[in-house]
């Protein structure tokens, strides 16, 4: 199958789009964005993928669901396009790394200036139906994100895997500490973030761990 996603990462993940389960997943896919509204729009679906080369790669941040409101997902978990409010989550994230590292927090709450550092901002799930959460969840996508995640934890050394909240903990819980950083904490969602999102300094620890094994640490600005 000609999966339309960046050329490095399309030579890694080339046996999962053989497999039957993909295919499925394909044909859902496909029939649901027919009968929409799907988000994020399909050009979107592996701007993750698209935005970060594998080889880019040094922390992966991993969410759940696509924001299922529109004019929100585009395709980078946590991030929303120009112009778009920041929603809960992300407004936490950034009172986080201003307390981290004393960054204030700009307007935008688009990321792609992250990936483009090699932050890869993967979703388990990387469409969902307008208005409703979950909606596209055991269609086969946490099959394919769990290969994706799986391939970068053992062919590259010394990513830092932010996992935040009990789901992305149990989606990452086969990556070797010895061989990655692997921090973990609650969900940066209102509901949990004062329970130990706020003050986990993930975001120093993070670029510690790159600056230790010879590499540029993330401007989180």
């Amino acid at each position: 199958m000609d999966v339309k996603i960046e050329n490095s990462w399309k030579t890694h993940l080339t046996p999962e789009f053989e497999k039957p389960y993909f295919s499925a997943l394909t044909t859902f896919v496909k029939a649901a964005y027919a009968q929409g509204p799907v988000f994020p729009k399909g050009n979107n679906i592996f701007n993750a993928f698209n935005s970060c080369p594998f080889e880019a790669v040094k922390v992966v941040i991993l969410g759940q669901d696509p924001y299922h409101e529109p004019g929100q997902a585009h395709g980078l978990c946590f991030s929303v396009p120009e112009g778009c409010p920041k929603p809960p989550s992300l407004q936490n994230i950034f009172k986080e790394i201003e307390a981290d590292l004393g960054y204030k927090p700009q307007p935008s709450g688009n990321l792609e200036r992250w990936a483009q550092q090699g932050v890869f901002l993967l979703n388990a799930t990387l469409t969902v139906e307008a208005h409703k959460a979950g909606s596209h969840q055991q269609k086969g996508w946490e099959t394919f994100t769990d290969a994706v995640i799986q391939t970068l934890a053992s062919q590259r050394e010394h990513l830092v895997f932010l996992l935040w909240g009990a789901y992305a903990q149990r989606k990452g819980s086969f990556i070797d500490p010895q061989r990655h950083l692997v921090l973990t904490s609650v969900h940066p969602s209102p509901l949990s973030a004062h329970r130990g999102f706020f003050g986990n300094h993930h975001f120093s620890q993070a670029n510690q761990y790159l600056i230790d094994h010879g590499q540029t640490p993330i401007d989180w600005h």
